[in-house]
């Protein structure tokens, strides 16, 4: 079946290497994919080399590369590799990307995912030159149909100047019906409720819409996403998806949600697959999820009938959950949507549904400040995400991290955050594989109890204790949130110095 069925749009088809020559230096570059889903899989490889052969030349070549999230070694990382980008938002994953945002050669703009579409329009980002977004097919009247991420794609193509199609024939035909994208956003004072009331409601149209006129290429492609393999739950992985599950047991039996739960929501990574896992074997059913990505934790959930509906705005599988999507996607049909992340991470809708939200970390201190996205309070490893979409608004968040790092070397929990993303308002539960801490409702010297006693390695829980203990007593004026503040940040100083903390 032809995948390119508008006449005009088909008309525009063109090489990849072409479509990047209409990028030009110094633009800002909205791309789709989120995750390692749905990005452009031939156009920033031709840009690469436009640039590679234009730094070769003397001349100077760098864009703004905007996206819903992190991309791929073919954007990301091939950008990076030619020192193509000056600015990078809202979110990064790419090793070598990292290194350069580090080194301070590319700036980087950190945001809420749901914030980034909204500031966009806001105008505090600049003007959008060119959007360059993958889709899975364009219909005879120009409707676009998404593929496997969606992001930030409708902002883009409606607000960039110039639009670059890559139609992806890897993309299944048969997506069209999986998504729901939400068109009556506006900006402030004009906006409206967001009428959804239910995790798996539509309140949107299953296409992208383009203004055909702002289309000046479209490539063909077919090429996967990348889909990396996760490694199996470790012990500390599953201790911690125990702990977590025995305690939504516990607030069921307390009343304090119903027996199939809230919506979930999940970060990425083995933590969250162990947490799914621990699901499937419990007597939990009939479960729904409204969260960012979909992994294949959640896909063994609605494989086994334990999980009805997952409401995302991308996929993050393994090859494996990739093939067994590919396999079954009539099945997944009516069990699966994606919306834009302006509406999957929206704070109303967050709040409105009650999500139970379960994030990672670096680091979190004695007073369950949670730091999520810098090593020794300076480098960036990734990024917030929509962590703190979630969290702030969520019924019930979890932030999970094993207890050290680096044998050992490093602990999580320290006394004082490096860098805070989460403020101790808006953490709700610690989770390691040394026990759990609820901190609701308590003071900050109680939770700092608590998160010592309950979520500290043994190795570090006397000096944590004994910093309170000394803390307390050294400014008897000031024993709301006890801190030595010549020592709160020495344990990171003496771990760049030693190698240990």
């Amino acid at each position: 079946m032809p995948r390119i069925t508008c006449p005009v749009l088909a008309d525009r088809v063109t090489t990849a290497e072409a479509a990047a020559e209409l990028i030009r230096p110094g633009d800002s570059v909205g791309i789709s994919g989120f995750t390692g889903a749905g990005y452009p899989k031939a156009v920033p490889a031709a840009l690469a080399r436009r640039i590679e052969a234009a730094h070769a030349r003397g001349e100077e070549f760098t864009v703004g590369l905007w996206s819903g999230a992190s991309t791929a070694p073919e954007v990301d990382g091939a950008l990076a590799e030619v020192h193509g980008i000056d600015k990078r938002l809202p979110y990064n994953s790419d090793p070598t990307l990292r290194a350069l945002i580090n080194s301070g050669e590319v700036d980087y703009v950190d945001s809420h995912l749901s914030h980034s579409a909204q500031h966009m329009w806001f105008g505090f980002y600049g003007n959008l030159d060119v959007a360059v977004v993958e889709v899975a097919a364009i219909l005879p009247n120009g409707l676009l149909v998404p593929g496997s991420s969606v992001g930030n794609n409708k902002t883009w193509l409606d607000q960039a100047d110039r639009v670059i199609l890559e139609v992806n024939s890897w993309q299944p035909r048969d997506f069209e019906g999986f998504h729901d994208i939400y068109y009556g956003t506006a900006l402030p004072p004009h906006r409206f409720p967001l009428q959804l009331t239910h995790s798996f409601q539509r309140i949107g149209d299953p296409y992208l819409r383009v203004d055909p006129a702002k289309v000046l290429a479209v490539v063909e492609t077919n090429a996967p996403d990348r889909n990396s393999a996760f490694k199996e739950p470790d012990e500390a992985s599953r201790a911690m998806a125990d702990l977590l599950v025995d305690f939504l047991r516990h607030e069921v039996k307390r009343g304090r949600m119903p027996a199939d739960l809230l919506p979930l929501q999940s970060g990425v990574g083995n933590v969250a697959n162990a947490v799914m896992a621990g699901l499937r074997v419990s007597e939990f059913e009939n479960l729904t999820a409204f969260t960012e990505v979909i992994q294949d934790g959640m896909l063994d959930l609605i494989d086994s009938g334990t999980l009805r509906s997952v409401s995302a705005t991308s996929f993050g599988l393994s090859p494996t959950g990739v093939q067994r999507f590919l396999d079954n996607v009539g099945a997944y049909k009516g069990k699966i949507l994606l919306r834009s992340e302006e509406i999957s991470n929206h704070p109303e809708l967050v709040r409105r549904l009650g999500v139970i939200a379960i994030n990672g970390m670096i680091e979190a201190d004695i007073y369950g400040n949670v730091n999520s996205t810098h090593v020794m309070g300076s480098a960036i490893m990734n990024g917030i995400g929509g962590s703190g979409d979630f969290a702030r608004n969520a019924f019930l968040n979890f932030f999970v991290s094993p207890s050290t790092a680096k044998d050992g070397a490093i602990s999580a929990i320290v006394p004082m955050a490096s860098h805070v993303d989460h403020t101790e308002h808006d953490v709700h539960v610690l989770v390691t594989e040394q026990g759990l801490a609820d901190l609701r409702g308590l003071s900050p010297t109680d939770r700092a109890e608590r998160v010592i006693a309950n979520c500290a390695h043994p190795d570090y829980r006397d000096a944590l204790t004994d910093y309170v203990e000394r803390a307390q007593a050294a400014r008897p004026t000031a024993r709301h949130t006890p801190h030595l503040l010549t020592e709160a940040l020495s344990w990171h100083a003496r771990y760049l110095e030693t190698g240990h903390m």
